[in-house]
């Protein structure tokens, strides 16, 4: 089995089509098949049931996927670290949470990528609740995230930064004209919240419930840049990290709500598996996010 052989199969399991993951990988489709046909004639058993146009991984396929990942995260790190150059050279993979880069990140990515050319940035939006399955599995090599304060064991942190969220409506909502309000004022308001699985709306809806306040939901969504155009448009109070308002709010667009509840902490954090090798490559980007932030 080789390294190609990996990456197609891992392309196919994400994509669950076998010719678009050719179009992506820049092969023939007969050339993905055959790929995959020698991986498993080697492995002795079916990865993917063909079900139509689209594939299902099969109970193997489901255990390869991380091995996959950790051979193809292999390659990549002896691409970064082996060759005798003066500079790191390869692929690295970074997930981030998105509130993340509506500050410094696309500054610091631009001031790495001059500092080191050779190194190429795969980005990806990571959530709370899978990032460190994906370092592990390999499919990432770092992780910026933004979520509470959390211990992984599995997991080394190489930098932290507090942060804080905050509620935010317009300027001219009802309660923007009070100085301080609590868990009670937001019953019965239109709350404008992130998707299911992030820990900043899990955190509010715990407050809430201990507060014996029924929430009245009226969005959800992952998008930061929705819940603010409507929270501009008086559509409700959107509960979001800082970081991501700050423009809207020095233009006078978005009003933050003077909050006397319950704290809510969160953590900017870098993050790689603890098994993981900390190259050249991670700790100079790590470094240039910390120094970003002094």
């Amino acid at each position: 089995m080789t390294i190609t052989q990996m990456e197609t199969f891992l392309k196919i399991a994400e994509i669950r089509n076998f010719t678009i993951a050719a179009n992506l990988l820049g092969y023939a489709q007969s050339t993905v098949t055959m790929q995959i046909k020698q991986l498993e004639e080697e492995l002795g058993c079916l990865l993917f049931e063909r079900l139509g146009k689209t594939v299902a991984l099969t109970a193997e396929g489901e255990r390869l996927c991380e091995y996959a990942a950790k051979m193809t995260q292999l390659e990549r790190e002896i691409r970064l670290e082996v060759p005798t150059v003066k500079e790191p050279a390869g692929i690295l993979r970074l997930g981030v949470s998105e509130s993340l880069c509506y500050q410094g990140l696309p500054q610091v990515l631009l001031k790495y990528k001059q500092q080191y050319p050779r190194v190429e940035i795969q980005l990806s939006f990571i959530m709370h609740d899978t990032f460190p399955a994906q370092l592990k599995k390999g499919m990432l090599d770092i992780a910026y995230s933004l979520n509470p304060p959390t211990e992984y064991g599995d997991l080394d942190m190489l930098y932290d930064r507090p942060e804080t969220l905050g509620f935010y409506a317009s300027p001219e909502h009802p309660l923007a004209k009070k100085k301080k309000i609590t868990e009670k004022d937001l019953k019965g308001i239109p709350l404008l919240l992130t998707s299911h699985n992030c820990s900043f709306r899990h955190m509010l809806l715990e407050d809430l419930a201990e507060a014996s306040v029924t929430p009245h939901i009226a969005l959800e969504t992952s998008s930061k840049e929705v819940l603010k155009q409507f929270a501009i448009n008086e559509l409700g109070v959107a509960f979001m990290p800082d970081m991501a308002t700050r423009g809207e709010v020095q233009k006078g667009q978005l009003k933050k709500l003077g909050w006397a509840g319950k704290a809510f902490p969160i953590c900017a954090r870098i993050y790689v598996h603890k098994d993981k090798h900390v190259s050249t490559a991670i700790r100079e980007l790590a470094e240039l996010i910390a120094e970003s932030e002094e």
